[in-house]
């Protein structure tokens, strides 16, 4: 249980996906402008992450080790993955479609998002079983719904604010992603 415990506050707070390890920041800067779409943005990336990580540990270990074919790790993780955003669009569509119109191209680029893949592959780098592959999934992707839902209060507050014409736009954002990226630093004793 111990164990546990400490993938979940590593893989959230100490080794966040986006601040730590900046995996997945595109998602992260494209649909940080509204709190909104990036409660949303969050909510179906931590729906593939974890589901992703449920599959991927269970074919790896259950399929790909014992039938030898252990090379072919990253072709499978990324027809889960795949199979899994298609699953979350067609979802969306039916049910929300209002945030699935404002989440736009940066949906389908789950698939490609190199967090999902990446925490696939480290799951298998560090030979976590698969309880402990789900719990690093989930955790993740909370680490990336607060840093994103945090990134998009603090841009609905610039957005207000005077900022000279030099930072306006991707600059200012680039300059506070960074400063939370070492205000995350701050949570390195933990574990």
């Amino acid at each position: 249980m111990t164990n546990l415990l400490i993938i979940a506050v590593s893989a959230a707070l100490v080794n966040n996906v986006v601040l730590s390890q900046f995996l997945g920041l595109c998602p992260f800067l494209g649909v940080s402008k509204k709190t909104e779409t990036a409660a949303g943005m969050g909510a179906a990336v931590m729906f593939v992450l974890t589901i992703s990580s449920f599959f991927t540990s269970l074919i790896y270990n259950y399929i790909l080790v014992p039938c030898d074919l252990a090379y072919l790790n990253t072709i499978v993780f990324i027809l889960v993955i795949a199979a899994l955003v298609q699953f979350v669009e067609m979802f969306l569509k039916k049910t929300i479609p209002s945030l699935y119109k404002s989440l736009g191209v940066y949906l389908p680029l789950i698939t490609t998002n190199c967090a999902v893949l990446g925490i696939a592959l480290i799951n298998v780098q560090k030979s976590y079983n698969l309880l402990e592959s789900v719990v690093n999934g989930l955790f993740t992707s909370l680490g990336f719904l607060i840093a994103i839902v945090i990134m998009a209060g603090i841009r609905e507050r610039i957005d207000g604010n005077d900022v000279p014409e030099s930072f306006q736009g991707m600059p200012i954002v680039l300059i506070t992603a960074g400063l939370m990226s070492i205000a995350f630093f701050g949570f390195a004793g933990l574990v």
